[in-house]
């Protein structure tokens, strides 16, 4: 009962922008696990999983990098592995657990999420034997493989590799697995990959090798992460190289365009920044990074009409961002106001 209390703590002192189902995120937090497991050197190695079917619980892969015999455990309560599915370029595996007896979480998906909606972390991070939540919202969205990888600002420490991302209607859309140096977001893979995951064939070896799609060289990852430390290091020529070719690959990657267009920005390149926010918007007229910078470039040009069209737009969208521009709008025309 104490763990359900804090849950609901810490979610009403979250600044979530969807109202929340309160009875399913307490029945997400009830699916969270600890994967645990020695390592060589006797030392003990832990992460987070989520009970995803009857028996099931899927994890990140490098979990299970330092261990061959693991086991999960809730609580008190310690379950042995019976043999895994692996997606090593993924970083997801699958466990079937023994005996466990545990309702599984509601399975959503990550393709229908929209920038600025509300999520919550849930998983065991630094080790703390009772999972901690953190909420935050959707920064973006990836198309990579048939599913669309998560950024988040829903933080999350070591120990919660593996760990859930949920809606605010407690349905897991996606799997907390990594963050980039240096780059103040989280990253979580699809949970919409679990449906080929469970076509993998099974195997009694637990011990996993192999790299995953986050540890790529760095001119080899996708471009969405590849503009990751550049953009944190402000190195906007390197950025610009990296987005120019993304948008020739995936011309039609409404993120790929808000990109260029905020490094052209950033170079002052500004009639090229708006026509990339432009094209941004009209591949995705849900992008609200994209209306946003498009808002104060228009603004910035004189443009004021054109740029509060979009701030009502963007209200409707994602109302804290339509907030900001509101007040952004109102701070650019207020000196004119008072002369």
């Amino acid at each position: 009962m104490k763990q359900i209390f804090l849950l609901l703590a810490l979610l009403i002192h979250t600044s979530f922008i969807y109202a929340f189902d309160r009875s399913a995120l307490m029945k997400a937090f009830g699916s969270i696990v600890m994967v645990r497991g020695y390592t060589e050197s006797g030392s003990l190695a832990y992460g987070s999983g989520v009970i995803v079917g009857k028996g099931e619980v899927i994890t990140n892969c490098h979990v299970l990098r330092r261990t061959e015999a693991p086991w999960i455990s809730q609580g008190e309560d310690s379950y042995s592995i019976t043999d895994i599915r692996i997606d090593t370029w993924h970083d997801l595996c699958l466990l079937n657990i023994h005996n466990l007896n545990k309702n599984p979480v509601s399975i959503g998906s990550s393709r229908n999420l929209v920038k600025g909606q509300s999520l919550a972390a849930i998983g065991h991070s630094n080790g703390a034997p009772v999972p901690l939540t953190t909420g935050g919202y959707v920064v973006s969205t990836y198309d990579y493989n048939e599913g669309k990888i998560i950024l988040s600002s829903a933080k999350f420490r070591l120990g919660a590799s593996g760990s859930g991302l949920f809606d605010m209607k407690g349905n897991l859309v996606g799997i907390n697995t990594f963050k980039t140096t240096g780059y103040g977001s989280y990253y979580a893979m699809p949970i919409d990959w679990l449906s080929n995951l469970r076509k993998k064939d099974t195997q009694k070896k637990f011990l996993v090798k192999g790299k995953a799609l986050w540890e790529e060289d760095e001119n080899k990852k996708p471009y969405f992460l590849q503009i990751a430390i550049p953009k944190v290091k402000e190195n906007w020529d390197n950025l610009f190289q990296i987005t120019k070719q993304w948008i020739k690959k995936e011309e039609k990657n409404s993120e790929a365009w808000y990109e260029y267009g905020f490094v052209n920005e950033k170079l002052l390149n500004l009639e090229a920044a708006l026509t990339a926010y432009n094209k941004s918007i009209d591949l995705d007229k849900n992008n609200s990074d994209s209306m946003y910078r498009s808002a104060l470039l228009y603004n910035k040009n004189g443009n004021l009409n054109k740029a509060k069209k979009i701030q009502r737009s963007l209200l409707v969208i994602d109302e804290i961002k339509g907030l900001e521009l509101a007040k952004s709008l109102e701070e650019k025309v207020l000196p004119e106001k008072l002369r």
